[in-house]
């Protein structure tokens, strides 16, 4: 890797930020350092007196600087002057004109918060982007989940850049108010936000260097012909919705977790809920406390489960008020996230989930003794391996696994529904349960999905498998796992990116997809690197 960026890259000015520290015989220190074509930060950690990890990444790119502090604009030009124009004025006209006489330069695919604070980064960085989204309002894609829902990290994991939470927001933000914060975001960060307005076909013009996007706005069409394609539409893709024998017969309502809004209409009704992840636990408990008079769980494979709060150290971390009060902001909260080196992960990962087991046993033992099919990962690393390997797989605990203990959601594993009947669902062990709602917890497809409804199955297969560790390029990079695929980078198909993830890493890795969609705007070369076989490095 050296030898292959060094000599384009050409970093000096090394100097120390802060003071080292040493813990277990391992010296960490921060750095600053200055690039042929910006400013940088790094982490070293030394151990048995060599580096032992070194990290570098970009922060800003020289003149080009988001303006802040003594740089900020003065905002009105003071003095006597004819026909001056308001600020209201201006945004009225750049809002009239993108789009129709000025292209935007990136156009953002989903308007959830990875779009709302990529789009923030890009508008910093004077890049004229538009972000479209297909619901009425910001924050929709929060507003219209099922009614129960709360973020299951901390208040401390999920800032928006540049505008954090106040020190009164709640530690598990509800839905609604999530949503009325994305709204109020997109307003006071002056985006070019369009509501109501669906991407229908894209195709890109390898002459021109350029996408046509073909959009619907309002009921009217549009087109419009940005440089860049931003794909934030969630982690997942379509909904998995399972074929199953007899479901058009089933009298009751039969519906995927996406289309769950809330379990009032199930009073003293009986339910089934096919899944055992995030969204299944959530919707059994919420048909539960509306008094369903039945809710079963229906679980096929193991699951790994994590505390919230302070019983899961693992996701907490050095986002939690501790860490802030030990002088660890957010940004380098993120800055020791992203440092962290893929193949070390497993390793920390484990402790944490270690760490946690031990916290928790009697919680863990009752678990399992109600019959619920439990693990910690394939190798035992916990929820973060397990959703950077499949984004799938765990539930964070806010209250529905003592529900499952104490039997008030019912229990079946190792099964699945074999089929449906007009009023029951029949499991493949020959159990038949009455049912009068069906919710399939079944997840979603891969994020690519997207490119090919949107773009073309041809583009979709070039770009290959989004999201889970592993390489997308012709580097095999041998028994560790590497970096997440076709996130935040370069793919095959020429400007084409995915972003999203969890908030804090679209707050985190949105900074360095702006700084590369800011440094091609600016014709400031990014080379991507072709890094050869391990064998055929001396």
């Amino acid at each position: 890797m050296l030898q292959a960026c060094n000599a384009a890259t050409a970093p000096t000015n090394w100097q120390l930020e802060g003071d080292p520290t040493t813990t277990d015989g391992v010296t960490d220190a921060w750095l600053t350092f200055t690039s042929n074509v910006g400013s940088g930060k790094g982490r070293l950690r030394l151990r048995d007196g060599k580096a032992w990890q070194l990290f570098t990444s970009l922060q800003e790119l020289t003149g080009h600087e988001e303006k802040r502090g003594f740089t900020r604009d003065i905002g009105v030009d003071h003095g006597a002057h004819k026909n001056r124009t308001t600020w209201l004025q201006r945004r009225q006209r750049e809002q009239a004109t993108l789009g129709s006489t000025t292209q935007p330069y990136v156009l953002i695919i989903g308007g959830g918060q990875g779009g709302i604070g990529l789009g923030a980064r890009l508008h910093r960085l004077n890049v004229p982007s538009i972000i479209i989204e297909r619901n009425q309002n910001a924050g929709d894609s929060w507003r219209n989940r099922y009614d129960s829902l709360t973020l299951h990290d901390p208040v401390w994991f999920d800032h928006m850049p540049y505008i954090p939470f106040p020190a009164h927001w709640p530690v598990y933000t509800p839905k609604d108010q999530m949503g009325d914060w994305l709204e109020m975001y997109v307003k006071i960060m002056e985006l070019n936000y369009w509501t109501s307005t669906e991407c229908t076909h894209a195709e890109y013009d390898a002459a021109a260097n350029t996408w046509r996007v073909d959009l619907i706005r309002d009921g009217q069409p549009v087109t419009v012909r940005p440089t860049h394609i931003v794909l934030a539409t969630g982690m997942s893709g379509s909904p998995n919705i399972p074929n199953i024998p007899g479901a058009e017969t089933f009298t009751g309502d039969i519906m995927h977790s996406s289309k769950f809004r809330t379990g009032a209409p199930y009073t003293g009704k009986h339910a089934t809920v096919l899944g055992s992840n995030n969204s299944g636990h959530d919707i059994c408990h919420d048909l539960w406390e509306h008094d369903a008079d039945t809710v079963t769980m229906i679980q096929r494979s193991h699951t790994t489960v994590a505390r919230s709060g302070g019983g899961n150290r693992a996701a907490v971390g050095n986002y939690s008020e501790a860490a802030v009060a030990a002088g660890i902001t957010t940004e380098l909260a993120d800055l020791m996230t992203v440092s962290e080196i893929s193949a070390l992960a497993p390793i920390a990962r484990k402790k944490a989930t270690d760490d946690a087991r031990a916290d928790n046993a009697d919680f863990y033992a009752r678990l399992e003794a109600s019959g619920f099919l439990l693990d910690f990962g394939e190798d035992e690393t916990g929820i973060g391996m397990k959703y950077a390997r499949r984004g799938s797989g765990y539930y964070i605990d806010v209250g529905a696994s003592e529900l499952v203990i104490n039997g008030d959601i019912k229990l079946h594993t190792r099964v699945s529904i074999e089929r449906i009947t007009p009023k029951t669902v029949v499991l493949t062990d020959g159990t038949e349960l009455p049912a009068d709602l069906i919710v399939y917890a079944t997840g979603y497809g891969n994020m690519v999905q997207w490119a090919e409804q949107l773009i073309s199955k041809e583009v979709a297969d070039r770009v290959g498998k989004v999201w889970g560790l592993g390489s997308n390029t012709q580097y095999d990079p041998g028994p560790w796992e590497g970096e997440l695929r076709n996130m935040w980078k370069p793919t095959n198909q020429p400007n084409l990116w995915f972003h999203g993830g969890n908030l804090a890493e679209s707050r985190n890795y949105s900074r360095y997809l702006a700084l590369q969609l800011k440094a091609r705007l600016e014709d400031i070369p990014t080379p991507v690197y072709d890094i050869p076989p391990v064998h055929q490095l001396d």
